[in-house]
């Protein structure tokens, strides 16, 4: 009898045992892993993702029940997660307004011939070539300024053999007419040292710039005053941008506003108000425009697209960036990051929205720690692991 109780006893223990390994590993078996960058990745033991190369992690402890994600520091950084405290700042109104930039012409410089003369040769032959101060642009053959480099070489001679006051006056004053007609100050040093005339002389660039437009051709002879070259300068430039006279209000000259430029749309730029011009067209009253923008790089270019942003109607209020908030069909939602680490989704109220922000009037306080970059990650994470109702169990704070 005491032996049955035994053997009894033993089979009890064992089954035990074995039961409880069976559900150790059924539940092994049940854990999934995957890869946060690539949720289409699962598999059923831990390692590398085949895409990436990151660490796959437990695919139940990446999204809780409340829809709260959990990440470490390499998922965040990869994901280019950031976050920022919440506070009241200003957050006006925008008007928006779509123009173009156009060249400044009060930079505008025309090349034009200081003597009479035949063009030898273009060093510039195309337009759109860009030219730096102290260029080569046109040589000219010109009797006038043979004429005018002998009466220099004439009067350096005689300074140089009488060492008289009015021969250096002479001199001083034949060296002022080339420069006047356009020779370099190098060029007459060389003249001197030289001590024979040139019969074609190169004409440089007195600014930077881009060719606008050619006028001349080699072998084309040119009076005085003749246009050769139109240069643009690009140290500014203009963003023009109409408005209707409704919209007149919000904007005067010497106003300074902002302006992002095609291309550069991660980078906006501020422009002053310099010119507003009304005009009629079509029966309604247009107002161009004009904001000057300084372009000390060269990296903007006449006919890039503009926008132009008016700012109005100011107030304080608790702002986050555009991208910041999701929304979809149950309505808008942040995410905010919770003392324990987590990301957790929460439902909010827009109010006024701009080019770059959106008021929150319900559901943020001040100083909570909420996600501006990567929101879209985390939705796309809690969408493949939950389903993505981010309304579910979810209320206004």
């Amino acid at each position: 009898m005491k032996t049955s109780a035994y053997v009894l006893l033993l089979f009890g223990t064992l089954a035990l045992s074995m039961c409880g390994k069976k559900n150790e590993h059924a539940q092994h078996d049940a854990t999934k892993y995957t890869c946060p960058m690539h949720p289409q990745v699962i598999q059923d033991k831990p390692g590398s993702c085949p895409i990436c190369g990151m660490d796959l992690v437990k695919m139940d402890a990446t999204a809780g029940a409340d829809g709260s994600i959990m990440l470490n520091e390499s998922q965040i950084k990869l994901a280019n997660i950031t976050t920022t405290l919440t506070r009241f700042e200003n957050m006006g109104e925008n008007t928006i307004l779509t123009g173009k930039l156009m060249v400044n012409e009060e930079q505008t410089e025309v090349v034009s011939s200081r003597v009479q003369g035949r063009i030898e040769k273009l060093y510039l032959k195309e337009i759109g070539q860009r030219v730096t101060q102290g260029q080569a642009l046109y040589e000219i053959y010109s009797e006038q300024l043979l004429i005018l480099q002998q009466e220099y070489l004439l009067a350096l001679r005689q300074f140089d053999e009488l060492k008289e006051p009015r021969y250096e006056s002479f001199l001083k004053a034949s060296e002022k007419k080339l420069v006047l007609f356009g020779m370099t100050k190098e060029q007459v040093s060389q003249l001197a040292l030289r001590k024979k005339t040139d019969s074609r002389i190169t004409f440089v660039a007195h600014v930077s710039g881009v060719v606008a437009r050619i006028d001349a051709t080699e072998g084309q002879y040119v009076s005085e005053g003749s246009a050769l070259y139109r240069i643009e300068r690009l140290d500014q430039v203009w963003a023009e941008a109409e408005l209707y006279t409704g919209e007149s209000s919000l904007v005067k000259t010497g106003d300074i506003v902002r302006v992002k430029i095609s291309g550069f749309e991660n980078e906006t730029v501020v422009g002053k108000v310099t010119f507003l011009s009304p005009e009629y067209r079509q029966g309604s009253q247009i107002i161009t425009l004009r904001a000057q923008i300084n372009n000390s790089k060269k990296e903007f270019l006449p006919g890039m697209q503009a926008t132009v942003i008016l700012s109005h109607s100011e107030k304080k209020a608790i702002a986050l960036p555009v991208d910041a908030v999701i929304r979809d069909g149950k309505g808008s939602h942040v995410w905010i990051l919770e003392k324990d680490g987590a990301f957790k989704p929460r439902m909010v109220q827009t109010g006024l929205e701009n080019f770059e922000k959106v008021e929150i009037t319900e559901g943020i306080e001040e100083k909570e720690n909420v996600v501006i970059t990567g929101a879209y990650l985390l939705y796309g994470e809690l969408v493949l692991k939950k389903g993505g109702d981010l309304s579910a169990g979810h209320h206004h704070h």
